[in-house]
């Protein structure tokens, strides 16, 4: 039988209680206590949603275990919250766990109480269900402290985390919360010389008979001109533009030389063209509408993307897909007459709303830029938006993306059920060969079953189309993505600009690696660097080493890279995190391997990536609060004697090194390094 909930009140406890409480917690006559509930909260960051305060994450009251508190601070893994005691205080206590409203085997977190860079106190790993703890850390002398929830390493889902009855004893002045410490936007990204250098994939991959687009990524002073050795029968290269177009006929492989030339100089590599049953040969790079428009996006916004995808440069280091997320459709119960219309035609082709008049025509607009251009859908009835869905069309949506030119589709589970499928009609005849599933759990068999329904239609469609499944990583996609021909897969919730969320889900992706390869990759969300805001623009929040941090584990986890800024508003800083051609090739190298932690003390990790030339990418990371060394051992990378070691933000070599490295990190910061070759 559930017990009732005890609640505890300081302003209800009686003489007796008080007295007891203040010997529990050690208070003595000379100190006031401040409860942290009377400070500014909102300077805490954290992984998913807002801080309260006096009420949980979610919003109700702070419950552990059968107990609510008046008092405290709901948060969420990771979170973080910076105080100035200010010389005036002597204690800090509280009780800690995870808030009762959740109940996930998925939740784990770690409270620890850190002063001027020590740590005080530390849970221990606390999940849901596991008994509140009590803390209290003695102040004297400390004069920065800083309040921080982990993800104990799994990542941040349904870690609801509380400081219940969080107080501080002083003799002097009050606490005061504030900001993070201030980091200048230090650009390491040396400019790219005046000669020629050929960038991007060194590898591409396209199905036979269907329509070849590559555009050879090249930095240097234009004018430019192009040339390549051993082009394959069936496709044709502009020497002005660098732009490889046409079709090719037969399975294979074909290594193309290709040249680039201007006034200062030449450069020349090798390109291989598989042409065969699997495209996405490297993680795509690009551009995706939804963290800086959300549900504002509109054609001329996607062609403004374009033209300034262009402009920046970006595209001469390997960018080129231009994607549209939700709300290109109708809504289906809007009051905006730019979202209403016509949901299909009569034959059940999907229509556009007013904003995107001629998706054709948009889609050639983009091509002709030498861009390639995706779009959005769900396996249920409507998007998350509540747009028009996929269900019980597939078939007609699949082939009317390829009439109309487009390369990429992210399919949303939003709305989607396996109850829908009871009321399917003749959509499910598509060709499906349900025996890869007959030995399958049934909850997975129903998590696959939808994704395999759309892939079935985008193969009866005459264009190569990058699949990318959006289910937030439910039933570890990561496992049987690839069964129902997935390009990408999400692996985790959406991501927000905070070091918590970032941090929470980059980090995560330990484990996974094993599970991703040339043609499926592991996806941990969009870039959330320059100007984002779902709709209503501002910088991202993350610091400047935070977004070195983001961009340096996105590279090396191989995942899909899709800018989420408003490419118009392209900030310097935020342009050199994303023309960085060593940082960038690692993401894109041929052999397609992604990263795997290799060691982890505390707040420190390494991880480290083979490359397809045998050297090793490594990041050297410090998730920790102050600037730490940091270690990667030859022997933790199965290499012994001396090695040269590159610095790959700074495009500069360090030097040689024998039996390790070692380098400061900043807090939430990286060291990016190549060993090897």
């Amino acid at each position: 039988m559930k017990q009732p909930a005890i609640k505890i009140s300081h302003s209800s406890l009686g003489t007796v209680a008080t007295l007891a409480l203040a010997l529990l917690l050690g208070a003595t006559a000379a100190a006031a206590p401040v409860w942290l509930d009377e400070l500014d909260l909102s300077k805490t960051s954290q992984g998913w949603g807002e801080a309260h305060k006096n009420k949980s994450v979610d919003g109700h009251a702070l419950t552990l275990g059968n107990v609510v508190f008046e008092h405290g601070l709901g948060t969420h893994a990771e979170s973080v919250l910076y105080l100035n005691l200010q010389g005036g205080a002597e204690k800090f206590s509280a009780t800690v766990g995870v808030d009762a409203e959740v109940n996930n085997d998925a939740t784990s977190v770690e409270f620890s109480v850190i002063g001027d860079g020590k740590t005080l106190w530390q849970s221990g790993v606390m999940r849901a269900g596991t008994p509140a703890k009590a803390l209290e850390v003695n102040l004297t002398g400390i004069k920065n402290l800083i309040l921080m929830v982990g993800d104990a390493g799994d990542g941040i889902n349904y870690d609801h985390a509380d400081w219940a009855n969080a107080k501080f004893e002083i003799s002097g002045a009050r606490p005061e919360t504030v900001a993070a410490p201030h980091e200048d936007a230090v650009i390491l990204t040396p400019p790219a010389p005046p000669t020629p250098r050929i960038n991007g994939a060194a590898i591409f991959g396209v199905r036979p008979g269907h329509a070849l687009l590559f555009m050879i990524s090249a930095t240097g002073v234009r004018p430019m001109t192009f040339s390549a050795d051993h082009l394959p029968k069936g496709i044709t290269l502009d020497a002005k533009t660098g732009l490889l177009v046409g079709a090719l006929a037969q399975p294979g492989e074909y290594v193309v030389t290709l040249h680039a030339r201007n006034q200062f100089g030449t450069d020349q590599r090798a390109l291989k063209i598989v042409c065969g049953d699997q495209i996405a040969l490297t993680p795509p790079m690009g551009w995706n509408s939804w963290n800086c428009f959300a549900g504002a996006v509109s054609a001329e916004k996607v062609k403004a993307a374009a033209d300034a995808l262009i402009k920046s440069g970006l595209q001469n280091h390997g960018w080129n897909y231009i994607n549209i997320d939700d709300f290109w459709q109708t809504h289906r119960d809007s009051k905006d007459p730019t979202l209403q219309g016509p949901a299909r035609d009569a034959a059940g082709r999907i229509l556009p709303n007013p904003r995107f008049p001629d998706m054709k025509g948009l889609a050639d607009y983009v091509h002709s830029k030498g861009l390639k251009i995706g779009l959005y859908s769900s396996p249920g009835p409507w998007t998350c938006g509540g747009c028009v869905g996929s269900f019980g069309h597939e078939l007609e949506d699949a082939q009317q993306y390829a009439e109309w030119g487009f390369d990429y589709v992210k399919y949303d589970w939003c709305s989607y059920s396996p109850e829908l499928e009871a009321k399917r009609g003749s959509a499910t005849n598509l060709g499906v060969i349900k025996s890869w599933s007959a030995a399958a759990p049934k909850k997975l068999t129903e998590q696959m079953y939808p994704y395999a329904v759309m892939q079935a239609a985008l193969a009866k469609a005459d264009r190569d189309i990058v699949y990318s499944l959006c289910q937030y990583g439910m039933g570890d996609v990561w496992t049987w993505g690839a069964q129902v021909n997935g390009n990408c897969w999400r692996t985790t919730g959406d991501i927000t600009d905070s070091w918590g969320s970032m941090a929470g889900i980059g980090f995560a992706q330990a484990g996974h690696e094993k599970f991703a390869g040339p043609g499926h990759w592991n996806d941990p969300d969009m870039l959330v660097v320059g100007k984002l805001g779902w709709g209503s623009l501002r910088p991202t929040r993350l610091t400047p080493n935070e977004q070195y941090t983001h961009i340096s584990l996105w590279c090396l986890l191989a995942s899909p890279l899709l800018i989420g800024c408003d490419m118009t508003q392209l900030d310097e800083f935020t342009l050199s995190l994303l023309s960085n051609d060593e940082v960038l090739a690692v993401n894109q190298d041929s052999l397609g391997k992604q990263a795997g932690r290799i060691a982890k003390n505390g707040d420190l990790e390494v991880w480290a990536k083979d490359m397809a030339d045998g050297s090793k990418a490594i990041g050297l990371f410090n998730r920790g609060t102050t600037e730490t060394g940091v270690e990667v051992k030859w022997t933790d990378l199965g290499l012994t004697g001396k090695h040269l070691v590159r610095d790959l933000w700074r495009q500069k070599d360090l030097g040689t090194f024998a039996d390790a490295f070692k380098a400061s990190v900043p807090r939430h910061g990286v060291v990016l390094i190549r060993v090897g070759k």
